[in-house]
């Protein structure tokens, strides 16, 4: 399947990278010449404008951004809309707010466009793990993009299957259609707020078993602790760390 994206950093570049092994054809643009050279050298097709791609995808186009949530991506999107046609795809994978894409599809939808909402989680190992997607937008148009998000998702791998599931479970896959426009950036934003409490909690647990050697406790309540030792006997097998 033919896919164009824009924004080529660190997810958006291996998001490209394991579309191109897995035999899809990606057509890329970043105002950074930079990462578009080393995805050619990989067998994605660069542009350098928006008008540039949109003119080299088959219809119906299939435009994924991947860029900060914000300005640059309502702007980016908002150009889109100018370049498109009707029925071609425009598919969010930031972080933007779920309101905001709630707005956008209703403003493409009036211009006979769709709008895909994808909360994409999987960091620097998605290129070789694949990613966990949450997908909101009409059925229809995320059924017709299955072949992208299942090349892009982890898969089964050798979790343990959930007594119950039925075969082939797209959830079990690594992939949802969460539900319409917003519904999947609004899980992921869910998602993100315990990713960074987890996060907080980390921080603040190693810093108290830092501050354990502090002068300011009695002499015999001091342990100057290895926190490298810690972390690591914590990642063979302790339940904080599963």
């Amino acid at each position: 399947m033919q896919l164009a994206m824009i924004g080529l950093g660190r997810m958006g570049g291996n998001i490209v990278r394991r579309l191109l092994r897995g035999g899809h054809q990606c057509v890329v643009y970043d105002k950074n010449p930079a990462p578009g050279r080393e995805l050619a050298s990989e067998g994605a097709t660069v542009r350098d404008d928006l008008a540039g791609l949109v003119a080299q995808l088959a219809k119906p186009r299939a435009v994924w951004v991947m860029l900060p949530a914000g300005q640059i991506t309502e702007q980016t999107v908002a150009q889109l809309a100018s370049l498109l046609e009707t029925g071609d795809i425009v598919i969010d994978g930031g972080n933007s707010f779920y309101k905001d894409d709630i707005r956008r599809a209703a403003a493409l939808r009036r211009r006979g466009l769709h709008y895909i909402d994808v909360g994409t989680s999987g960091g620097v190992w998605g290129v070789e793990r694949g990613y966990c997607m949450m997908i909101g937008g009409d059925r229809e148009i995320v059924d017709h993009l299955d072949p992208i998000f299942a090349t892009l998702a982890p898969g089964p791998g050798d979790v343990v299957p959930t007594p119950g599931r039925p075969p082939g479970d797209h959830a079990a896959r690594g992939y949802i259609h969460a539900g319409p426009n917003g519904a999947g950036h609004f899980v992921k934003m869910i998602h993100n707020g315990i990713e960074y409490g987890l996060m907080q909690a980390y921080a603040e647990g190693f810093d108290i078993l830092r501050g354990k050697n502090s002068t300011d406790l009695p002499e015999d309540e001091r342990y100057d602790l290895n926190l490298t030792d810690i972390a690591e006997v914590w990642r063979r097998g302790s339940v904080i760390s599963s």
